[in-house]
């Protein structure tokens, strides 16, 4: 099993990385699919969140409102800790169920957006950092429907674009056409993946 942790900032393109990567065959693990799925109506996690930050952060139907929460951890960082603390673990958890049932044989791809953040770089057997410069970025985000205040907040949260490629074993450039990003999709896999499955 070759394991890859696929990291960049926010709006940095790694969502398009990880198809790209699904479409040569690789497992994509996504940390922020699973930090949705753990936070369900119904979950212990969704039940740690509301303890540790009240029934204001939950939709009228229950569900968590994650535009509330993002209000309170992007403006504090002691209270994005705490979301931190209740959440990366059930993440870890589900990733390892995931990757436990994969084949032996497998590429697993964990697309992780806080892998410097937490620490799990040295968990895996090549990372690979996705970077697009930060007005793209910013843009990217806009389009999402965050304020440009918003968007540059969640990237000043997150660790540089210095502190990534100091654990990065290859870097993607996405500040340019899709086609450019498939391309070094590709020679990424040609030249790092393929010769170590074999």
């Amino acid at each position: 099993m070759l394991r890859i942790g696929l990291t960049g900032g926010i709006g940095s393109g790694k969502s398009t990385v990880s198809a790209l990567l699904a479409e040569r065959g690789a497992l994509v693990v996504d940390a922020d699919l699973i930090a949705r799925e753990v936070l369900e109506p119904g979950t212990p996690g969704l039940e740690a969140v509301v303890t540790e930050f009240g029934p204001e952060v939950l939709t009228s139907e229950g569900a968590l409102d994650r535009a509330a929460l993002a209000g309170i951890v992007f403006a504090d960082a002691a209270a994005r800790g705490r979301l931190d603390a209740i959440v990366h673990p059930l993440v870890r958890r589900r990733s390892a169920e995931l990757i436990a049932a994969a084949p032996a044989d497998a590429v697993v791809v964990n697309d992780v957006p806080l892998l410097v953040e937490t620490g799990q770089a040295g968990s895996y057997d090549l990372v690979l950092v996705v970077e697009a410069d930060p007005g793209t970025r910013v843009a990217r985000l806009i389009g999402r429907g965050l304020s440009e205040a918003d968007a540059r907040a969640r990237i000043a949260a997150q660790a540089s674009d210095q502190q990534r490629r100091a654990v990065a074993d290859v870097v993607l450039d996405n500040s340019g056409t899709p086609d450019q990003l498939a391309e070094q999709v590709e020679r990424f896999w040609r030249e790092r993946v393929a010769p170590a499955v074999g």
